[in-house]
């Protein structure tokens, strides 16, 4: 394994085990928007419970392409109530010269206003299992999704 994986992997455990320490959960929604960036996409997010949500994401550039990521909501405590960030992790599908499997984090923030209007940024970067074993970065973007139901307000842990 090389050092930048070692260094990766490094980070996402201490990013891990820090955003597990926060005292804010965020309620998560229903919602559907697009995602800007190298990669125009279909973006989507469906709660799981209170803070874990289901992230699928269709992305329609160049080839065809699904990504699914399970990702952990989380307040900035005393910050704004709509703004929420997220770690995640989940499988990336390839549909283009065959088939191909990667597996990608998935690290983002997000505002969700008054209004059905959320917007944010992510940054997925992952590792690619078939056609050799490699790493990519270049996967971020900007997005803007509809919301449907409350979505701004946050609970304490338990």
């Amino acid at each position: 394994m090389s050092i930048r994986k070692l260094i990766f992997v490094g980070i996402l455990a201490i990013l891990a085990m820090v955003l597990t320490e926060s005292d804010l959960k965020a309620q998560s929604n229903w919602e559907i928007g697009g995602r800007f960036g190298p990669e125009v996409a279909l973006d989507m997010t469906i709660p799981l419970a209170k803070a874990p949500r289901l992230h699928p994401t269709v992305y329609l550039y160049d080839h065809f392409a699904l990504g699914t990521y399970f990702d952990w909501l989380f307040a900035i405590q005393d910050g704004p109530s709509g703004l929420k960030f997220y770690p995640g992790v989940g499988p990336e599908f390839y549909f283009y010269n065959g088939f191909d499997l990667g597996v990608a984090g998935d690290f983002g923030a997000e505002y969700s206003f008054e209004f059905p209007l959320t917007i944010g940024f992510d940054w997925r970067p992952g590792f690619m299992l078939t056609d050799g074993f490699y790493f990519y970065g270049n996967n971020w973007g900007i997005f803007a999704r509809f919301r449907f139901g409350e979505g701004v307000k946050f609970v304490k842990a338990n």
